[in-house]
């Protein structure tokens, strides 16, 4: 199979590793398993070898990194490789990235739920320190010296005492010929040696290629003698082809044919949605001939879709008792004894991903195999999909990973890879598949719509004595399991774990149908649960005229570990992971103190709102300043944000995701919303599902970031699930009128 011809500077791994293996160069790999983790290059026919490598060093010194995540503009590419450069004292100037294939040697892959360098920091210092003690050995056997008298330097081995100097390149085949040393051998740096680590001075790796248009995205991909398909899709999820005429289509200067794509069985999981593909010279006729198409469906179960019915029915059943998902002391008992009752519901529409670069790829079928480049968060579910679709070995199936144009999770679903490969082996051609916008708004895998009911009993101090709360949404497991209503796995997005000091507290999850594909959007069911509960808590504070702040804080309680005797989305880490509400005060306190809480003049139209939330364990308040102008308009001069996400890498890669938070989070409380009419989706591009523009973006974002020594927490979602409920309780302050409901275009302030 041929590799894209014009993608600079990448190579396949079958191609690398060739070429390492006959050069001599210092190779290391690693497992998750205590095996031997280095192999000569040139040796490897005697030498135990795993081809998932994750460094080499060449002659030249040049360090080759493996980024086993996919770049986004989330930074993992680069801070996993920095991590590594770290602990192995290399020269970053002198390092190079390659891309890893998708290969479950690396591990889990996929670039999403904020865990890329939470999951792998720990293993990369290993891998960069095994190499470091490697050369160091290999130059003190040179100079017959004690390994204990040399140290390190940027891509330099020294002799202490004779201040003599090897470079890494020098003693790299040597280095490679030694045995591997036991992981209890091996030193890791102390904070206080970390040269990249924690520094400001680091930035994307691919930076200057992306701001300069020289970077390889999706769209960029080529392969010889690839042709160009777009999709009709069926507009109602689950819709067959009844019938098509393509005869108009046929006539459109550069459209060669047309083919189908067999519609899925339920459940849809990541297969193609189905429908009629243009087979084009490029994609201009590729789109053009697909509008003269003229496609018959048959009926769906999901044509009775329509949003505005379906949300009664969502709010109907956030009323009636749920199963229980959290239950601390007695809510019904506490209900009873009566007090001041608050109750209030909140409702969340469908939202969209539309990242900037729409659904692309292209891919090759020859010979029961597959070579697909793709913009994916996924390698490895690009595999296993495509295996699936087309009934072959996942092995069999090679994902190359580009550049992404945003992701969001979208493109951890690779249908549209699947797409490519099932069109390829019906022409025997690479074949290159490009969704339009279009195509992207009303195909998408949806961030659920859901609605929420809160209950709450308030003492005489102001607190609650009770709290009771319920949401209802069709659940991202519906994707995996065509008869799943329960969300019970996202229970732990925000809901079961709430950290307040309520000494009756209950959390209750409704049953809900799906008719769209559900999918994970940055930060998942905290966008939802986050809104609910941190706007009823400012409810709450207003209610007992109480300063929202320091509410919020007496909410939370004394600094303390609360017990997860329930399920919580790291469970495996809770050890690690402990929710401390310390820290979660701690980011309140600092996002106050920076935004000039209660000391900042406030005209008329203007307020200030407040909302903290632990999401990907990462502790995170926001802070909000908003203006409303005469006509209802809602501008955002101020966003303060705390955050507290334990050791970090890159502190400029932080500030760059919780800035990216805030235009993320203004676009889906102003303006985001879904909706569908007899199982269509309405929308349909960006007039009307509009995204910020800078007009409407924050105008000054200001992030200050808690220096912690805890282990590494996420980066990439945490800034969301405050975002909204700041941004509406600010609204309440300024106007006088609480919204619960988003997107806020849609109530009328004024």
């Amino acid at each position: 199979m041929k590799l894209i011809e014009n993608v600079s500077g990448q190579v396949s791994r079958r191609g690398f590793l060739h070429g390492a293996l006959v050069s001599g160069v210092f190779v290391l790999s690693a497992r998750f398993v205590p095996e031997p983790l280095f192999a000569a290059e040139g040796e490897a026919a005697a030498a135990p070898f795993e081809p998932s490598l994750w460094m080499s060093i060449a002659a030249d010194g040049t360090v080759t990194i493996v980024a086993h995540r996919s770049e986004m503009g989330c930074g993992s590419r680069t801070a996993l490789p920095l991590v590594v450069a770290d602990e192995l004292d290399a020269d970053w100037s002198r390092v190079k990235l390659d891309q890893a294939i998708g290969d479950p040697r690396y591990g889990e892959q996929d670039t999403d739920g904020s865990h890329s360098v939470r999951s792998s920091f720990d293993l990369m210092r290993q891998v960069g320190a095994t190499g470091r003690v490697m050369l160091i050995s290999a130059a003190a056997a040179q100079w017959g010296v004690s390994p204990k008298d040399c140290t390190t330097e940027p891509h330099f081995v020294v002799h202490r005492t004779s201040g003599r100097k090897l470079g890494y390149g020098e003693v790299a085949a040597a280095a490679a010929k030694l045995p591997v040393p036991k992981k209890e051998d091996v030193p890791l740096k102390p904070r206080s040696e970390w040269r990249y680590i924690g520094k400001e001075s680091n930035s994307l790796f691919d930076l200057p290629e992306i701001v300069t248009g020289k970077a390889i995205f999706g769209m960029d991909a080529t392969m010889p003698g690839m042709v160009y398909a777009s999709v009709e899709h069926p507009p109602v999820l689950g819709q067959k082809i009844k019938s098509y005429d393509d005869k108009a289509a046929l006539k459109v200067p550069g459209v060669q044919k047309t083919l189908t794509i067999e519609t899925f069985k339920p459940p849809h999981m990541f297969q193609p949605l189905g429908g009629v593909a243009v087979i084009a010279d490029n994609t201009w006729a590729a789109f053009k001939g697909r509008k003269s198409l003229k496609v018959e469906w048959e009926s769906s179960p999901h044509s009775v879709y329509n949003s505005a019915p379906f949300r009664k029915t969502l709010e109907a059943t956030s009323r009636q008792p749920g199963k229980i998902v959290r239950n601390v002391g007695d809510v019904d008992a506490a209900f009873a004894k009566g007090g001041k009752i608050i109750e209030a519901e909140y409702y969340t529409p469908h939202l969209a991903h539309v990242s900037m670069e729409p659904p692309v790829a292209v891919a090759e079928y020859r010979d029961g195999k597959v070579l697909a480049w793709a913009p994916t968060q996924n390698p490895q579910a690009v595999q296993e999909t495509i295996a699936g679709v087309l009934g072959i070995k996942k092995e069999d199936v090679t994902c190359h990973v580009t550049l992404l144009g945003g992701g969001f999770g979208r493109k951890s679903k690779p249908d549209q890879v699947a797409e490519a490969a099932v069109l390829s082996k019906q022409l025997g051609k690479p074949v290159k598949v490009v969704w339009s916008r279009e195509d992207d708004i009303r195909f998408d895998f949806f961030h659920s719509v859901a609605a929420m009911y809160m209950k709450a009993a308030i003492g005489p101090d102001g607190k609650p004595t009770a709290w009771l709360q319920r949401t209802v949404y069709p659940p991202i497991n519906s994707t995996f399991d065509a008869s799943a209503t329960y969300a019970e796995d996202e229970m732990s997005l925000g809901w079961n774990n709430v950290p307040f000091d309520i000494p009756n507290h209950r959390a209750e999850n409704g049953p809900a149908d799906y008719h769209v594909r559900i999918g994970w959007l940055r930060s998942v069911a905290n966008i939802y649960h986050a809104f609910a509960i941190h706007s009823f808590a400012d409810e709450l504070a207003h209610a007992a005229n109480k300063d929202p702040v320091q509410y919020l804080l007496d909410l939370i309680g004394p600094a303390r570990f609360v017990p997860l005797a329930y399920k919580d989305e790291e469970a495996d880490e809770k050890q690690r992971y402990p929710l401390d509400t310390a820290r979660l005060r701690r980011v309140i306190e600092m996002a106050a103190e920076k935004s000039g809480w209660g000391k900042r003049p406030m005209g008329k139209g203007r307020g200030m709102g407040i909302a903290a939330h632990r999401s990907f364990l990462t502790y995170v308040a926001t802070v909000v300043e908003v203006e409303v102008d005469s006509k209802g308009q809602v501008h955002i001069p101020n966003v303060w944000t705390a955050v507290d996400a334990g050791t970090i890498v890159s502190p400029d890669n932080i500030r760059n995701q919780f800035e990216g938070a805030a235009v993320f989070g203004t676009s889906l409380a102003l303006f985001g919303e879904i909706t569908a009419t007899n199982g269509v989706i309405d929308q349909s591009n960006f007039h009307n599902f509009p995204i910020t523009r800078m007009n409407r973006a924050p105008r000054h974002v200001d992030v200050h970031i808690v220096q912690s020594e805890a282990p590494p927490a996420g980066v990439g979602e945490p800034g969301v699930p405050p975002f909204a409920p700041a941004l509406y309780n600010a609204v309440f302050a300024a106007t006088g009128k609480r919204v619960r409901e988003l997107p806020l275009s849609k109530t009328k302030l004024v």
